[in-house]
């Protein structure tokens, strides 16, 4: 994993702003640290020509929103990032025509495990288009963001969620200086997948983060907390015992005595520790301050944070490889192995008498097992909430791809084609055309159909979920709900994954 979690905190907006007055990027803008001054991405000569409606678009890079985190700040809370003098070129760009100035809403997208702000993959000129701004940040992972030790509790009253703070303090960032940009501060969606979809949990479950956002968009990574595996997951925590017992470890194996001679190595030393080529186990941890109860907890009682929520998975992904075949014995050794008691039930809604029909079928339980656990989870924070909550499935096999995988969606919700090097054909950009829309929409209004996001006829009506409906929503060539399991396999699985987890997250 490449980190650059030690440099100063950055913030990467894109913004758009419809023909009228000056250019933003033309101007010097104020945040409380200083002047800044962005640049042009789009104008009518470099936009994508399959972009429809393109607009001209400003970008702000590498905005400082909190001071570094080597040396003495290593596992302190965030820094206030310091002031500067003379105005701060955000890039080297330049030149489109003159913008109108409005309030525009705002995405806050976090990342996935292993990436970084500055990914193509999350370029948010796409969305741009789609009158949003958005902005991408950089935060601690691994040992700088989550190390939890009794000296690191002692200095500050807490510990832990190093990562979880500068989530926090980047939200906070933006919700004061935003507006400068063109932003609305009351109208910020944090998003983000796998890891970021975990980032987007821990921010709407940390007290330090409410009243700072109006929804969440979180892509394949919320997990029931009955989940037998939900420590592989992004949204997952620990608790303060293991978490106390792990970092002792860490310390141990690079011989450090204490905190100041860990503050003292650099970072290369630092990841040479115990945990660090994998970095499970430096995870969030239930340190009852940046996050205060259990998931349980919070889906029974109310999260901190109150917001209408769209959530999904790919249907190829989380333990599906449709290189791999099973035969019949091994379809059901596999299963038996994991559902134990319940394996016969689920055997007997899933036959297989060949190799193809046992290989099927083995995805297909796979399938049913990760949807009913995101699902289940959604279904839960519905009791508890009074806000809406949009389910889907993402189907769709993209270019080079064997199919619809884990993270495969986000080019085409973010409308991020244009960056990237597969060789898309025009089903994949009339599908973009249609994702893009549906995220944009729901940035704006907080419902997939409705923002003016689209501008080729009607949208696929999508709407909300029915608390314990048994469906999702296909995004990728059906658009439209669909069940994402039969009611007798989403009870067997959900009774076993109580068996399994008698204690939840």
């Amino acid at each position: 994993m490449k980190l650059t979690q030690e440099s100063t905190r950055g913030i990467s907006a894109f913004f758009l702003l419809d023909v009228a007055n000056a250019a933003l990027y033309d101007q010097v803008i104020e945040v409380f640290q200083g002047s800044v001054q962005g640049a042009a991405v789009f104008n009518a000569s470099t936009a994508p020509s399959y972009i429809s409606e393109w607009k001209d678009i400003s970008v702000w890079k590498g905005i400082p929103y909190a001071a570094t985190t080597g040396g003495e700040n290593r596992w302190r809370p965030t820094q206030t990032a310091p002031s500067w003098n003379g105005t701060l070129k955000a890039t080297s760009t330049s030149g489109v025509p003159p913008l109108d100035r409005c309030k525009l809403p705002v995405m806050f997208w976090s990342y996935a495990a292993g990436g970084e702000s500055s990914q193509t993959t999350y370029d948010g000129a796409g969305m741009a288009g789609k009158n949003i701004i958005v902005v991408s940040y950089n935060y601690r992972t691994g040992p700088p963001g989550w190390l939890t030790l009794h000296q690191l509790a002692n200095e500050t009253g807490a510990t832990g969620n190093y990562g979880l703070l500068d989530q926090i303090h980047a939200l906070k960032w933006v919700h004061e200086n935003i507006a400068a940009f063109g932003g609305d501060a009351d109208s910020i969606i944090v998003a983000g997948q796998y890891f970021g979809s975990g980032a987007v949990y821990h921010i709407v479950n940390s007290p330090l983060a409410k009243g700072l956002i109006k929804s969440a968009i979180a892509e394949s990574g919320l997990r029931d907390p009955y989940d037998p595996d939900m420590w592989g997951y992004g949204s997952d925590y620990r608790n303060m015992t293991w978490a106390y017992a792990f970092s002792e470890a860490f310390a141990e194996s690079l011989n450090a005595a204490n905190v100041s001679e860990l503050r003292a190595m650099d970072l290369d030393t630092l990841l040479t520790g115990t945990g660090t080529s994998t970095f499970v186990g430096f995870d969030p941890v239930l340190n009852y301050h940046s996050i205060l109860n259990k998931y349980i907890v919070s889906l029974e009682d109310g999260a901190p944070t109150n917001v209408p929520i769209l959530v999904g998975n790919n249907k190829d992904e989380d333990g599906i490889d449709l290189s791999t075949t099973y035969t019949v014995t091994e379809y059901e050794s596999e299963i038996k192995s994991t559902y134990g008691p319940y394996a016969a039930d689920l055997l007997a809604l899933n036959p297989a008498s060949n190799t193809s029909e046992a290989t099927d079928a083995y995805n297909s339980i796979i399938r049913s097992g990760y949807c009913i656990l995101t699902w289940s989870w959604a279904d839960r924070w519905s009791k508890s909430s009074d806000k809406p909550f949009y389910y889907y499935i993402w189907t769709h096999s993209p270019p080079g791809s064997d199919g619809a995988t884990h993270g495969s969606e986000v080019v085409y919700a973010l409308g991020n084609l244009y960056v990237q090097l597969e060789d898309y054909t025009d089903t994949d950009i009339e599908i973009a055309n249609i994702m893009l829309p549906y995220w944009a929409n729901s940035i704006k209004t907080q419902y997939p159909n409705k923002g003016g996001s689209y501008t080729n006829g009607i949208l696929p009506y999508w709407g909300a979920n029915v608390r314990s409906q048994n469906s999702t929503f296909e995004l990728g060539s059906l658009w439209k709900k669909i069940p994402f399991a039969s009611v007798e396999e989403k009870e067997i699985i959900l009774e076993y994954f109580k068996y399994a987890t008698p204690s939840p997250y």
